[in-house]
Order: C-alpha cells, then structure tokens, then sequence
C-alpha cells in the first residue's frame, strides 16, 4: 500500500498540478519561468485496454495504474450488448449504443447490401457513418485529433479523417505504439493533437486463450500493458506535457470452457437458416422470408440459452431496433458459447464476452486522471454511453446528441 502511495503521488505530479485543480507552468532553471510558447496546454489521451475488467486491478501487478486510479478517478462501468469489441469501443467514441450508431456487432448484414457481410477487417463508410465519432466532431470544430488505432479510426467520414491515424496492425508492438504517441507530443503546438486514441489488445488476446481467472500467461500480459502505461507517462512528464488520461475497457470477460457448447445442429439442420454471427451470442437469418421454421425451432425454451425474435429482445438490452440486428437473437449463459461446430482453438479452459451487458462477467473498466480531476475518487457504475460527453467536456469540443451525459462524473471533474 505505501508503495502504491509513492507511485500515485509521484503521477499526480507527473499529470501537472493535479493536486491544486491548476496547470502550473514549468520552469527551465531555478524559478525562471518558461517562455510562453513552450508553455503546454493538457491533452486528453483516450487508451482502451481491451477486455481488460475491473477486477484486474485488485490482483497487485498494475502499479501504475493503481496509482493512476488513486490520483484520479475510478468506477466500474456498465458496457453496452452486445458485449463486442466493435461495438462497444463505436459507443465508447460516439455515446450511442449499438441500436443508435449501426455497429451492432464484430459481424453483421444490411438489407441494403445483399450477400455482404460486415467484418472486422471493413472500412467502407456505409457501415460506419450512422454515427460520428469524437474525432470527426473535433476535426470540424478545429481541435487536432490522432488516434494510434481504434475501431472505425481508419474510415474517411463526411470527408474527414483524424489529422493523423494508423492503420491497425496487431503486429505492432504496444511499445511502438507508445513511442507513435509521444512522437505526437513532441511536435509545437499548431501541429500537436488535443485528443489522441490509444488501443492496446493484447490483454483481451490473453484473456480468450487463458481465461480471467488468476495465471501467470494472463497475468503477464497485464503487467506489460501497465508497464507500458507507465512508460507513456514518463515519457511525457519528461517533455512537460501535462494529460487527462482517460483508460478504459469496451468489455469484460467470462471463463469458457469446451464442455459448454450448444450445438446449433441439434436445434435445426444449418440448410434450413444464414447464420451471421456464432459464439457468445447467435445471430439468424431466414434464407428466404418464411421465418416458420426457425421460429419453431429457436422461439422454444432450451437448456442454458434463450432466443427472441428482434422484436422481442428484453428492453434490458436495449437492442433490437436497428436494421442490422438479426431476425433471431440467441443469447447463452455467462460462460455458455453457442456454435455449428466447436472451433478447433476451443481445446481447454478460455475466456469469451458478447453476453448480457449486465452480467457481471461483463463489466468494462474505468479510471481518469490528470488535471481536471480531483484526486481518489470512486464514483458509481454508469453507462460506457457516458464517456463520449466526458472527451467532450475536457477538449472543449461541442458534442452531437448522444445516449449519455456528463452527470455521472460531476463530483470527479475540478470546477
């Protein structure tokens, strides 16, 4: 605990006048003041730690973000169903949930473009642009954005693009990307970003091999990503560079296991339906418009999952109303996956997520911290919709109507 003490006093100092609400300006020798123009305004830094959940913190291998949590703000955070990596991270940057922003899953189909199916590798706008994310907003109001990956970062919107992006790589160490966004900051001031996307994804990687529970595998990762953090913030205390951090996850994770399967051939033959999507939720499609046969076949109780015509998926998941959304939804048990055929990778104990937003299992992650928070404050659970209007608050951008509001940080953010 006094370790974790030091650390957090030490990054308090680190985030530039955390502890008196102001942004003080640096010194080059003694008490002489800089000159004005190296005198550098905070930047908020959006990092989403992917399937990282909130218990994570408590396992004593994230000093620096322990430390982060205590001199900032931390609280669990409701994620939005389906509890997939894109549509969670489109919510995350837009505040509408899936319904209202059209990436209602990592796999989807529109009646607009028959025999096409959307997959995590499209960056064509028709599927994106039911929604602005932050950064377009920003660019249009004159705030500099960059993002070192984020899902729909890559896809030209409205003719505009973040001032600077990446295309995704997984094979770009965390690291480099690191190094990407100190780059950024060494640049002057015209030309430096106010609001930066950060993704790391190897902890969500860990968490589907290894499972959440405690192991070393699991366990290493974490501590990479922290160590990393912890490398970002260092690296830019050390150009003065004061930041708002803003870290989260799109999601939580659920133990699988092999011996929970339910096999969708034993519900209905798979030549008689399409099926979009599999795994941790089922998506199902008619081949033609006669919906009698899956609807005897799924529309009927079964062990360990329970299925709904869209139009009839409880109001809890507030999903369903989109185009996009399949005619059948089927939705396993925490820790239940739902396939035609068990994946050859399924051979032990894993980790999964795409279940109800309200399991515990799925409950994403959340800590701010830099100078326009107050310090060592735990808030209560609130939606991920809500993070939009919090990047909105601390780049000054006007936002467009959203899902969510800044209420849920009010008694964390200095007046």
């Amino acid at each position: 605990m006094i370790r974790y003490m030091i650390q957090a006093f030490a990054v308090c100092a680190l985030l530039a006048g955390c502890a008196t609400g102001q942004t003080s300006a640096p010194t080059a020798a003694g008490d002489i003041p800089l000159p004005a123009e190296r005198v550098r305004k905070p930047v908020t830094i959006l990092i989403s730690i992917d399937g990282f959940r909130p218990d994570y913190l408590d396992r004593g291998i994230t000093p620096n973000l322990s430390a982060l949590a205590a001199s900032g703000v931390h609280a669990d955070m409701r994620s939005s169903f389906p509890t997939k990596t894109f549509p969670n991270h489109w919510t995350l940057v837009t505040g509408k949930r899936p319904d209202n922003h059209g990436i209602v899953g990592n796999s989807m189909e529109d009646i607009a473009r028959p025999g096409e199916k959307f997959t995590m590798a499209n960056k064509d706008s028709f599927w994106w642009d039911q929604a602005e994310p932050i950064w377009i907003t920003a660019e249009k109001q004159g705030v500099r954005t960059a993002t070192m990956f984020w899902p729909g970062s890559e896809v030209e919107l409205d003719g505009t693009r973040p001032s600077d992006w990446w295309p995704f790589s997984q094979s770009l160490s965390n690291d480099r990307r690191i190094n990407a966004v100190v780059d950024w900051m060494r640049r002057p001031t015209a030309t430096r970003p106010q609001l930066v996307t950060l993704y790391f994804d190897t902890v969500d990687t860990a968490g589907h091999f290894y499972g959440p529970a405690p192991g070393e595998k699991l366990h290493a990762a974490i501590s990479a990503v922290d160590k990393n953090i912890g490398s970002l913030i260092a690296q830019l205390a050390a150009l003065d560079q004061p930041v708002n951090f803003v870290i989260t996850s799109d999601h939580g994770m659920a133990e699988t296991h092999p011996d929970r399967v339910i096999y969708l051939d034993n519900i209905l033959p798979r030549d008689q339906y399409r099926l979009v999507v599999d795994g941790n939720y089922a998506g199902i499609e008619p081949l033609a418009d006669d919906m009698t046969a899956i609807n005897a076949a799924f529309l009927k109780p079964h062990d360990n999952m329970e299925c709904w015509k869209k139009a009839d998926i409880p109001a809890r998941l507030q999903y369903g109303k989109n185009p996009r959304v399949p005619s059948i939804i089927c939705l396993p048990e925490s820790g239940w996956v739902v396939y035609q055929d068990k994946p050859e990778w399924m051979t032990g104990t894993g980790g999964g997520h795409g279940y109800d937003h309200l399991h515990p299992d799925m409950i994403a992650f959340f800590l701010a911290s830099g100078p326009d928070f107050v310090g060592d404050t735990k808030i209560e659970t609130f939606d991920n919709v809500d993070i939009y209007s919090l990047l909105a608050h601390l780049t000054g951008v006007k936002p467009n109507q959203s899902n969510g509001d800044l209420s849920p940080f009010e008694q964390a953010l200095k007046p």
